[in-house]
Parts: structure tokens; sequence; C-alpha cells
């Protein structure tokens, strides 16, 4: 018989922000609404450390929070509980399914694709019981590949030994950037940290991070996530993408990968900048700190 994961809270009426965050929270990790203030996850190590990290956020703020493992729910079977999982996912099911329709209708951009992509990974990551319509999804984004590959936009051309130009006061999105582009796509690049109000651009000059810049956020992704499209370069280094997951975060603020190591990453970053206002030191500095994530992630 499967297990359950079951969560009930009390949530503390101030801050008043705080019960949308809770909802957005318990939405964002696919958890089940079974009734008022309970929360439903088929059990899994993830699950649990989601559920355990919503459970201290709550009692932090002065809420109560209990969590228990049950194989039973009164009057639900294990069937009729994954099928209300399942038509949980549907709205987004068909987001996305008209996303990716209307992409393949006007020839996507490749990161275009990596957009839809990124949104999809993290659909899956909440389908437990697989959708009926994700095989219809998975069809439309081979389709939307096809393209791209028949019009040979899919890969980026690498540039070599080119300037690449960034904004002054560099953190964590544009140090990670700056670590991806020498890493993976410019092994011989160098690096001007600039006034945007007073920069002139020039070429063969390349912008990241920056108004107007041949690589910056798209959508919903960080300059990071970008350049990993752009290059495509998920599918050679599988590390990068829990890096990129946690880049995102730190940049955006947005919590949408609660990654474990992010707050570490965070804070490691804060220091560094606190420690130097020499963006040429960041950078340096900052590699080094990548290389090390990037060879955990490796390992």
């Amino acid at each position: 018989m499967r297990q359950w994961l079951l969560l009930l809270h009390q949530i503390p009426p101030k801050p008043s922000y705080f019960r949308a965050k809770i909802l957005r929270r318990l939405t964002q990790v696919g958890a089940l609404p079974v009734k008022n203030s309970a929360y439903l996850l088929p059990e899994s190590e993830d699950s649990r450390e989601d559920f355990e990290w919503i459970c201290r956020e709550i009692i932090g703020e002065g809420g109560s929070a209990r969590l228990f493992r049950t194989s039973i729910l009164e009057g639900l079977s294990d069937e009729q509980i994954q099928e209300s999982f399942r038509q949980l996912r549907t709205a987004g099911y068909d987001e996305l399914i008209a996303s990716a329709t209307g992409l393949l209708e006007q020839d996507a951009t490749p990161v275009e694709r990596a957009r839809i992509l990124h949104r999809v990974e993290e659909l899956k990551k909440i389908d437990f019981f697989r959708h009926p319509s994700r095989d219809r999804l998975d069809s439309l984004l081979v389709q939307i590949q096809d393209r791209l590959q028949a019009t040979g936009s899919s890969i980026a051309i690498a540039p070599h030994g080119r300037l690449w130009v960034t904004r002054q006061g560099v953190r964590a999105d544009r140090i990670g950037s700056a670590w991806l582009i020498q890493r993976f796509i410019d092994p011989k690049a160098s690096f001007r940290c600039v006034d945007p109000s007073s920069y002139q651009h020039a070429e063969p000059e390349l912008r990241f991070d920056m108004d107007e810049g041949e690589y910056t956020h798209e959508g919903d992704l960080c300059t990071f996530e970008v350049l990993i499209a752009r290059h495509n370069l998920r599918a050679l280094h599988p590390a990068l993408k829990p890096m990129a997951e946690i880049i995102h975060d730190i940049d955006l603020k947005d919590d949408r990968y609660q990654r474990a190591e992010t707050t570490g990453l965070a804070r490691m970053l804060d220091g560094l900048c606190a420690s130097t206002a020499d963006d040429r030191v960041r950078l340096q500095q900052g590699g080094q700190i990548f290389d090390a994530l990037y060879q955990s992630f490796s390992a």
C-alpha cells in the first residue's frame, strides 16, 4: 500500500503576507489540498524535505505544523488520490501545450525553447503520477527541437577571445555567468565591468546581464540560464543544471527551486562582495567558488 505524507498546519494571522507565501510554497512542491489546512504528498525523500522545510517556516513565524506518515485517508482510495493529483496538474499541462503549440507555429528561437523546457521540467517534478497530457507535450517539444535543428538555429556559435562587458558591482548572476563564459564558451575571454550610464557599446564587445545585452535575462530565465540555453550546455554538462537552479533563486529571489545549497552559496557570495568592491577580485575569487561547486555536482 502506498505511503503518504500529510501536513496539518495553523498559520498565524500576522504578518498578513505569510499565508500567501506558504500557499505559494505548497503549490510549488505540488501538494494536494485535502481539507482546510491539510496537504498531501506521496512519500519520498524529496517530499519529506519539502514538507519539513515548510513546517519550519510556519513554526518560525509562530504558527503550528505537524507532519504525519500514513497509508490510509478516510474516504479516499489510493487511486482516487492519484487521480486528484493528476487533475491538479491539468491546468499546468494545458497552459504549456498551448505555449508549445504557439512556438511551433511561429518557429521558436533556442531561448524560447529553453524557457518552455524550464517550465516543463518544473511541472514534471510535481507530476507524481504521470498526467495523460505528458506524452502530447513531449511530442510538441520534440517537434520544436527538430525544427530548430533543421534551420540550423539550435546551437549558438561560440565566440573566442572576445571582450565581455557587464555592469559594475558584480554579484551572483554576473559572477556565475563570467565563470560559465570562461569555462565553457570562450576560454580566452576577458571581462570589463562598466557604469551603464556612461558605457558606449562598440563591436566586437559582447554584453551580458545588462540592458540591450547580447546575453541577459529572458522572461523568467536569469543570464546564467540564458547562456546555458543559447550554447546548449546542459546536455553536455549535467552539473550545470543544479548550479543554474541555485543562481536562479539567488538572483530572481522567487524560491522556485529551494535547493539546500542555495543559502550557503548566497552567503559565501555575499561575504565575498562585502570583503571587496573590486569587480576583478570578485570575478576571480567567485570563479574559484563556482569551480568547486561544479566539481561537487559533477562528483
